[in-house]
């Protein structure tokens, strides 16, 4: 085979394979990108990673109530519109009365003791006369009484126009808890006026307890 003839040959076999990588690269196509996943706004988290039975983004179930904002009564505050006022004895010191609280004092006494006297109100029946007053013999250690024993648990005053339920509370044991309370319902509300602390403390307070339940009136 001569030169010529050779290159020409060697030339056709280059041409020929320069057109075979041609067309393997026009037949190759690139995978396609995964579809990005957008984070969510600052503050919220993405839908799809939300855990089986979370309420939807945005609804009232993501603001809850916060914490320590629970009531004696058990139920959300209310608004301090058409409410109550009273005039506290003068040896009762005015605290701060907190986010629970429509009002609160301080009552103390010799070696230390100290009682509370806290005001709150609340929305409804918090559960009815007998629910409340049971719990509140739990809180001074005294076990529940029956349905039956609520008439003489407790004694019904009528003072400026309002129904007013007043209980006496003594626990037992040395360092025995006291407490005297008045539960009174009022437009649709339940207000509470309890003086809690130890059993010495609280058992000089009846008759000035009693004084200031008179100086509750509607506002």
């Amino acid at each position: 085979m001569s030169l010529h003839r050779f290159s020409a040959l060697t030339l056709v076999v280059l041409l020929l394979s320069a057109g075979c990588k041609d067309r393997e690269i026009s037949a190759y196509r690139a995978p396609k990108d995964p579809t990005p996943v957008m984070p969510a706004p600052t503050g919220m988290a993405n839908t799809n990673d939300l855990p089986k039975g979370h309420p939807p983004i945005g609804s009232a179930a993501d603001n809850p109530t916060p914490m320590g904002q629970m009531p004696d009564g058990g139920a959300p505050p209310v608004a301090p519109s058409g409410g109550l006022v009273w005039t506290a004895p003068v040896h009762w010191q005015p605290k701060a009365p907190g986010s629970m609280r429509k009002g609160s004092y301080a009552i103390t006494g010799d070696a230390g003791l100290a009682a509370d006297l806290a005001i709150t109100a609340f929305p409804g029946d918090t559960g009815g006369l007998f629910a409340n007053i049971n719990r509140w013999r739990g809180q001074v250690g005294l076990p529940p009484i029956e349905e039956a024993q609520l008439g003489a648990a407790t004694e019904h005053l009528e003072i400026n126009g309002l129904k007013i339920e007043l209980v006496r509370l003594t626990g037992v044991g040395t360092n025995a808890t006291g407490l005297l309370g008045a539960i009174v319902p009022f437009n649709g509300q339940t207000w509470f006026f309890k003086l809690m602390g130890p059993e010495p403390l609280v058992a000089r307070e009846p008759s000035v307890f009693r004084e200031f339940l008179h100086t509750i009136k509607p506002r």
